[in-house]
């Protein structure tokens, strides 16, 4: 049995985007509450074909890249495009994957559709880049009209370029002359680049007035889902509990088939709700033998991974414990941190704490520990 080819995306993000305006690097100005760059590199992460995602930067940006997600790759880029280009492949080489996609950070409206595209005629025909055909009439002149151009057979190139590793870093060793994008690379080496259709809203943040035009083409793309969540369990026999992964001493234990996490039963509900699936009981029946015990991670990994298969990322979470002991308030940033570790977030999109209910009710007289969960899910 083969392993399946190895394919890393490459957002090009060294500029300075100066035509753009502002006092900040475009590929760094906030779209929607977000770096501009996160919108692609999300896209790229969220696809299946994609095993990683390498970001090429600015040396002065270096603190910026805290605002990525943890898993990207950072690495300094060159003097221009090329040279950024190389700094990746060599970065690359030593553990060189099969396929490359080379896509500007100043695209953050790529889509799934587009990159799927583009992969499935790379891995055909070892190289492919998206463009949309010139329906405008097309005029060469300066003050006044001298010619009109014959628009056949014209394209407006977009990103990502997606080529076999060997064919682009041969490419661009062997290159001498500056080039505007990879293909013209690629082209130069002698090897032929197939035209993927691409789509009008995969558009290059070039000018102040293509913030707005991406904003709209985002929001009008984005679907927000929530869900809740609630559990409980009481307490029996034991002398630890585990609460959002972290194991705690306690005078009591939880009853449950499986470990009896409910901060994390909580959560992993609401993801279930968020996506109209059901709940936990639905997919691990408590009837099942090989659930008695089991570590509660199992059904938030299976949660957060149907999201990803149904198109949605995890904005956030926010878990309350409800019970006069233990304090979960010393414990919270740990819950926080192996919360995030399990469903591949970062720390501030999980919340972790805690109330009493004042005396009152089942957890009041310490007969259990009951969680409320909401999750909400973006489509990616």
């Amino acid at each position: 049995m083969t392993d399946a080819p190895k394919t890393i995306a490459i957002v090009l993000a060294a500029g300075r985007g100066t035509r753009a305006g502002g006092t900040v690097p475009k590929q760094w100005r906030m779209l929607l509450g977000r770096p501009l760059i996160a919108w692609s590199i999300d896209a790229f992460m969220s696809h299946a074909d994609i095993d990683a995602v390498v970001v090429v930067h600015h040396p002065d940006d270096q603190d910026r890249i805290a605002q990525l997600p943890a898993a990207v790759r950072a690495l300094h880029g060159g003097a221009n495009r090329d040279d950024s280009v190389r700094c990746a492949l060599e970065a690359l080489k030593d553990q060189a994957p099969d396929y490359v996609l080379i896509h500007d950070a100043a695209r953050p409206c790529v889509t799934h559709s587009v990159i799927s595209r583009c992969v499935e005629t790379m891995r055909a025909q070892g190289a492919a880049a998206p463009a949309v055909a010139v329906q405008d009439t097309l005029w060469r002149g300066g003050d006044t009209v001298t010619a009109q151009v014959d628009r056949s057979d014209l394209w407006r190139a977009q990103t990502p370029q997606c080529f076999s590793y060997p064919v682009i870093y041969a490419a661009h060793a062997a290159a001498t002359d500056p080039a505007t994008d990879d293909v013209q690379v690629v082209r130069a080496a002698g090897h032929p680049v197939a035209i993927v259709p691409g789509e009008a809203d995969n558009l290059k943040v070039t000018v102040p007035g293509d913030f707005a035009r991406a904003e709209r083409i985002l929001r009008g793309r984005m679907q927000l889902r929530l869900g809740n969540g609630f559990d409980v369990h009481k307490f029996g026999p034991g002398t630890e509990i585990t609460l959002c992964g972290v194991t705690l001493p306690h005078k009591a234990g939880l009853l449950g088939h499986s470990d009896a996490d409910v901060g994390m039963h909580a959560v992993t509900d609401a993801i279930y709700g968020a996506l109209a699936r059901g709940d936990i009981g639905q997919h691990f029946p408590p009837s099942d033998p090989q659930w008695k015990g089991a570590p509660s991670d199992i059904f938030l990994k299976h949660a957060v991974q149907l999201a990803k298969d149904l198109g949605f990322h995890i904005e956030n979470v926010d878990c309350t414990l409800i019970c006069e002991f233990p304090k979960i308030g010393p414990h919270a940033q740990a819950m926080q941190a192996r919360m995030a570790q399990i469903m591949g977030l970062e720390c501030d999109q999980v919340s972790i704490k805690a109330t009493t209910s004042e005396t009152l009710g089942f957890t009041g007289r310490e007969e259990g520990i009951a969680a409320i969960a909401t999750a909400a899910l973006v489509s990616q």
